[in-house]
């Protein structure tokens, strides 16, 4: 029972961060800010030291879906600035 709540905590909090990461980008790319793969990371490294606490599953699957909504950014490295434009898709990362 455990590992079910385990898993389902991962998958929903997973989403969640992914999902907040794309409709960030939607609506606060134009902004000149720190790209949100970097706050990801941070929550990833988190998740990592915290692993045996729901908290620390929590922080690790929302990381890794915050991370996962920049990955365009990450793989080109821009860490600073405004994203460049393009058609917005929810599922996409660019």
């Amino acid at each position: 029972m455990k590992l079910l709540i385990l898993i389902i905590i991962g998958l929903i909090s997973g989403f969640v961060g992914f999902a907040l990461g794309r409709i960030g980008d939607k609506y606060l790319g134009y902004m000149s800010f720190m790209h949100h793969w970097i706050y990801g990371l941070i929550l990833i490294v988190f998740g990592i030291i915290y692993f045996n606490t729901y908290t620390g599953i929590f922080l690790l699957s929302f990381g890794i879906g915050h991370f996962l909504s920049d990955l365009d950014d990450f793989l080109n490295f821009r860490i600073w600035g405004a994203d460049v434009p393009h058609e917005w898709k929810f599922w996409s990362v660019k």
